[in-house]
């Protein structure tokens, strides 16, 4: 997991725009594109925020819809993804000993990681914050180097 450490800085840009927008009665819906190129976890606090900002009170819904990626509420910045991606790297080694064995050595892990880290996050949102405590941020958690575009969909229940 060496090329896949570092989860750079919360003030890094990335790369992450809206692919598509839907709104109804009781839901609001949009699609953030996500390039996960070389790092483990990719903070979507902004965004998620920004999402939610016009809305109101309601919940939030974070989900990844990858058999290799999951959604994380952690603190950035201060060395956190470099010690996540660290016991990832203890937890699911990355070696021949997957059944799984399509794509680089220990893609297997990658296959696993949804199982340890959920897919899916909701969060209560009041007056358009969500309400996320003092050092939590909202983020991607992706060990798979071998397809670094990701999709995350956001939904807004009134």
């Amino acid at each position: 997991m060496a090329d896949r450490k570092g989860g750079g800085s919360p003030t890094a840009v990335q790369r992450v725009r809206d692919q598509e927008r839907r709104e109804d009665g009781n839901m609001d819906s949009t699609v953030l594109t996500v390039d996960t190129s070389g790092r483990t976890v990719t903070d979507l606090t902004q965004q998620v925020a920004r999402f939610c900002s016009p809305r109101g009170d309601g919940l939030v819904n974070v989900f990844a819809p990858h058999a290799t990626a999951g959604l994380a509420l952690m603190e950035v910045g201060s060395g956190s993804e470099e010690d996540l991606a660290d016991a990832l790297g203890a937890l699911l080694p990355r070696d021949n000993r997957y059944r799984h064995r399509h794509g680089a050595l220990g893609h297997g892990a990658d296959h696993v990681l949804p199982a340890l880290v959920s897919p899916s996050l909701s969060i209560p949102v009041l007056d358009g914050t969500p309400l996320l405590g003092t050092w939590q941020a909202v983020v991607l958690v992706d060990t798979n180097g071998d397809n670094p575009h990701r999709h995350v969909r956001l939904s807004f229940l009134h």
